[in-house]
């Protein structure tokens, strides 16, 4: 008997109209109950930020029992400062997302199609990294945001204390140099025959072609900047530098229900169109295989 056809549900038995309809039907639900669990905080979160508070404590799972407020939204905005703190988020979400770009193509370059004799050793070094815990280096990294070296100027109360370590991403690096692993060698090789130097093959041939792998670091690195909280915490000891992740929570105490969850849902905004705009590229290049073919 083929192994292939072997299953809970024997092949002759999924002929039957009665067991095709058992089967329809446990695929429906358990495909509603995948997406009520995976959007239904979201569309909670969207339906609470325009319903009053006292309808979200009396009735928190009814459709706007006394209809819908918009001025939460208002509020939120420009009452609470979320424009000013959503700014903050995007400016350092743009400068962590140029950062981690920067060195992981670089660094997975230099790493995959250059091949230095230290390779080796440096991609050791790297994937070492990924085996501290980051606390550990909490209290050194910040040390030398406070004393950095060469500048001599303390990075507290800048973006560049947040950019700067955004870019030290092993998993990044790694990730990269995984995709350009898979891309023809032969395309290099005639390129450099031809007199193409390193920066040329990077940037006209290596860059065009690694889209899909660009994509999902861009991604990761727009999400992990917008959910990050003790790091900007730390060095951005200002209010009027703080990005919605801190922000956020030192509000709570002091804004009114709905308000505040109008400015949670303002908050989400980034990530869901982000996502949904890389989704493609990003689900393609889950498995990371067969980057380019022929």
């Amino acid at each position: 008997m083929d192994s292939t056809s072997r299953g809970i549900i024997a092949r002759a038995d999924r002929g039957r109209r009665s067991v095709r309809a058992s089967l329809f039907s446990l695929n429906g639900l358990l495909l509603i109950g995948l997406v009520g669990l995976g959007l239904g905080p979201m569309l909670w979160l969207a339906k609470s930020a325009i319903t009053p508070t006292q309808d979200t404590l009396r009735t928190p799972l009814a459709l706007f029992p006394n209809g819908v407020d918009w001025a939460n939204l208002s509020a939120a905005w420009n009452d609470v400062h979320i424009s000013l703190y959503f700014g903050n988020t995007l400016v350092l979400a743009i400068g962590a997302w140029v950062m981690q770009i920067l060195v992981a193509t670089t660094g997975g370059y230099v790493l995959s199609i250059l091949r230095p004799a230290y390779a080796r050793v440096l991609e050791g070094m790297v994937l070492s990294t990924l085996f501290i815990p980051s606390v550990v280096l909490l209290v050194p990294l910040y040390l030398t945001i406070l004393h950095p070296p060469v500048i001599g100027t303390s990075l507290i109360n800048t973006y560049w204390a947040v950019w700067l370590p955004a870019g030290a991403n092993a998993f990044n690096i790694l990730l990269v140099k995984r995709f350009f692993d898979a891309l023809p060698r032969e395309v290099f090789e005639a390129a450099s025959t031809d007199g193409a130097g390193p920066f040329r093959m990077f940037w006209s041939m290596v860059l065009p072609m690694s889209k899909p792998i660009l994509g999902v670091v861009s991604v990761f690195a727009v999400i992990n900047s917008w959910k990050d909280f003790l790091w900007p915490l730390l060095v951005l000891p200002d209010p009027a530098l703080q990005p919605l992740s801190v922000r956020l929570p030192s509000i709570q105490s002091t804004t009114e229900l709905d308000v505040f969850l109008a400015a949670l849902a303002i908050s989400t905004l980034i990530p869901v169109v982000l996502f949904l705009g890389f989704q493609r590229m990003f689900l393609n290049s889950a498995g990371l295989g067969g980057a380019v073919k022929g």
